[in-house]
């Protein structure tokens, strides 16, 4: 990703965090409403929603340097085999996560938000998959 792309994603990303607990749960109900089965995997409590909040700050605030977390997030992403995530949850994810950012940011969200957004998902998303299960297909192949 390329800094421009990146201060689009930490900037927009402020105004997300500031929405709190409000954002992690935004995102579960956009998730749940992609694909309902998912609902099991996940047990819905605050704490849950406080990791999921944390885990996605620290990952916005290290994109100019991945390598430093690359590490942990291939471990969150073995961990998530375990709970039941399979590679096309992804591609769910990351849709739940746009239209997150859509109702969060609203006029903010412009294209090229998306765009950089897209692009910070894609990078996570493959390194999360290729950690997990091996070489994987792209995700977000289409956005919803």
């Amino acid at each position: 990703m390329d800094a421009h792309k990146i201060e689009l994603v930490q900037k927009s990303f402020e105004k997300i965090s500031a929405m709190g607990l409000q954002a992690a749960e935004t995102f579960y109900d956009e998730l749940f409403a992609i694909d309902p089965s998912l609902r099991p995997l996940f047990n819905g409590d605050v704490n849950q929603q406080r990791k999921f909040l944390s885990a996605l700050a620290l990952v916005v605030h290290k994109l100019h340097a991945p390598q430093k977390i690359m590490s942990d997030v291939e471990t969150l992403a073995v961990k998530h085999v375990h709970y039941g995530v399979e590679p096309k949850h992804y591609t769910f994810f990351g849709n739940a996560l746009l239209r997150t950012l859509r109702k969060g940011l609203g006029d903010e969200f412009t294209p090229e938000v998306c765009d950089a957004w897209t692009d910070a998902y894609r990078m996570l998303a493959r390194v999360m998959k290729e950690a997990a299960y091996g070489r994987a297909p792209d995700v977000l192949s289409a956005i919803g």
